[in-house]
């Protein structure tokens, strides 16, 4: 395994620390300090965690081994973006209440059972999965293969650790909740637990994701080998 693997894995691990930790403790610092000053210390510590692990990836996403190379295939350039939409579209759902994200409204844990949670309850781990496949498909670098292992294996325990903690702040409504819907995509859909009603997906927010796509497609042909070279000398005297 390659050094750079090692420290991938490093600093998932602290931001999978921060980020499920700080939803572990976000009911008894909210009573000690209020909603908005936890919301706003935790997003202090998880943005700069998440900026350095993106920063981290872009340096060294080609290191290691080259495991395969599928990047001359034709057609393989539109099916990695739009699988990259989609997971995008399941990484930043239209059931957020933007507002709250930088606490100019009070922030509240809610349960959610329209939109695309009738898809899949826990849809930023479907995102996270079908993100990870189409950029494994893309760079086939054993370093991507690790990146990819410690994402789903982070989200895999978010899945676990959410349905704990909304069971254990709503109780009964959440299990209700549970029974009719599922983790795996459509699962519930199919088997007749939950009916979809299109119309609720088409929110403004999924209108901001899909922008947010266009600006990262066009972002991606500034990622050049200067820039790289550039962020990685920074990022290496952080983590020095």
């Amino acid at each position: 395994m390659h050094h750079s693997s090692l420290v991938m894995l490093l600093l998932l691990l602290v931001f999978a620390v921060i980020h499920s930790g700080g939803a572990a403790l976000r009911t008894r610092a909210e009573a000690k300090i209020g909603a908005r000053a936890w919301r706003v210390l935790f997003a202090a510590l998880s943005i700069p965690s998440a900026v350095v692990v993106i920063g981290y990836f872009l340096a060294h996403r080609y290191d290691g081994l080259r495991l395969w190379n599928l990047q001359g295939v034709q057609g393989l350039i539109p099916v990695i973006w739009v699988l990259t939409a989609i997971s995008f579209l399941f990484l930043y759902p239209a059931t957020y209440n933007l507002l709250e994200i930088p606490a100019v409204l009070k922030p509240q844990v809610r349960l959610y059972a329209t939109g695309i949670i009738r898809i899949s309850r826990h849809p930023q781990a479907v995102g996270q999965v079908l993100w990870c496949f189409s950029h494994a498909l893309w760079i086939g670098s054993s370093f991507m293969v690790v990146t990819c292992i410690g994402l789903i294996g982070h989200h895999l325990f978010a899945v676990w650790h959410g349905d704990r903690r909304l069971k254990a702040r709503f109780g009964d409504d959440f299990v209700k909740l549970k029974q009719s819907t599922s983790v795996l995509p459509f699962a519930a859909v199919l088997d007749g637990r939950q009916t979809l009603i299109w119309s609720e997906l088409l929110r403004p927010a999924q209108l901001g994701i899909a922008i947010a796509v266009g600006v990262f497609w066009w972002a991606h042909r500034f990622i050049s080998l200067g820039g790289i070279a550039f962020l990685h000398s920074r990022l290496e005297g952080l983590l020095s």
